[in-house]
């Protein structure tokens, strides 16, 4: 199994609790589907909000596992992303994007199951004459997000881990799922958290 798919199947919370190298996206990006989760690589691009031609520029260079990882400065008053760029992007074997922005199809994009994490919806369309750029280091919220960084994102919330430490993190995190497993078996033995803890002694009596 890859290690995106290790990555994504931890999770967004373990893996930024775990991994002090995780940085997490402080805005309000949301899948347009609950179920829906990703991780893999970052392919950035930097686009202008109103404009979508850079969007088409990084569906022809992302490679097969990366996640497209835009910044339309956080507008929501277009949706520069629906349905005919996804399937664009699946037919690439792009694993996901993430926009801090807004898109339009939501109903078809989840119908086709290709995860998209956004700030919201707008059915306003765009132009195509800026190429934006691509490639490049973005700061999204206090995050700072560099082309192969690893993205993972789920219902929780979308994290950033830089590419030199995500086997680190995937470590990390899979020491705190399986501590986590064990303190569940204790609660389903009977335990308390307070016990488990060792938080008795401090309730006042």
């Amino acid at each position: 199994m890859s290690l995106s798919r290790h990555l994504a199947e931890l999770g967004t919370a373990t893996i930024h609790e775990a991994a002090e190298a995780a940085q997490l996206i402080d805005l309000p990006l949301r899948p347009l589907s609950p179920d829906m989760r990703v991780a893999g690589p970052a392919c950035t691009v930097r686009c202008t909000p109103g404009d979508n031609l850079a969007l088409h520029r990084a569906i022809a260079v992302a490679a097969p596992g990366e996640v497209i990882v835009a910044d339309y400065g956080g507008s929501i008053d277009s949706g520069p992303f629906g349905e005919i760029m996804a399937l664009a992007c699946r037919m690439r074997g792009v694993a996901g994007f993430v926009i801090n922005g807004a898109v339009r199809d939501s109903a078809e994009i989840v119908e086709m199951g290709f995860p998209v994490f956004a700030r919201g919806l707008n059915i306003r369309g765009t132009v195509k004459s800026d190429p934006g750029a691509l490639d490049i280091v973005l700061e999204i919220g206090e995050a700072r997000i560099a082309p192969g960084d690893y993205v993972i994102a789920d219902n929780d919330a979308v994290i950033i881990v830089p590419a030199d430490r995500a086997h680190d993190a995937l470590e990390a995190g899979r020491a705190r799922a399986e501590g986590e497993a064990r303190m569940m078996d204790r609660l389903r033995a009977g335990e308390t958290t307070l016990q488990i803890l060792g938080l008795e002694g401090e309730i006042s009596t």
